[in-house]
């Protein structure tokens, strides 16, 4: 991305300031799988909890943080993800990012961007109607 683009946008990654501002005053701590960093606050106030934060590496979108990062971001545990993680298992699929939005989101029948029209009920539904 243009130096132009870092300036001006904020959905597509960090701009400057953001990237300035955690090179001053955050210590980088790790990195996951797909590239985004994170990052925990040098200096701790009295009292408070230390910050913590993620730089994307791509588009905005916090479904993209992994679940032992999530964990991590929100204080659920104070050591780094990478220190206790278990072995990925064979079941275990790799990340799809969230669709929502897009030509790839799902849309059931019926939906209008599938023309609108769906199967007919059949014959197990009975009208409700109140009793007189």
């Amino acid at each position: 991305m243009s130096i132009l683009g870092k300036i001006f946008t904020w959905w597509d990654g960090a701009t400057i300031g953001t990237l300035l501002w955690s090179s001053a005053n955050g210590t980088h701590v790790g990195t996951d799988a797909q590239g985004n960093k994170y990052y925990r606050s040098k200096k701790v106030r009295d009292g408070q909890r230390e910050r913590r934060w993620v730089i994307y590496e791509g588009l905005n979108d916090a479904s993209r943080v992994p679940a032992e990062w999530h964990g991590w971001l929100h204080h659920s545990y104070d050591e780094l993800p990478e220190s206790h993680l278990p072995a990925p298992k064979i079941w275990e699929a790799d990340f799809t990012p969230n669709a929502t939005g897009t030509p790839a989101a799902y849309r059931p029948m019926g939906a209008l961007e599938r023309g609108g029209k769906r199967a007919r009920a059949g014959g197990d539904y009975e009208a409700w109607t109140p009793e007189a």
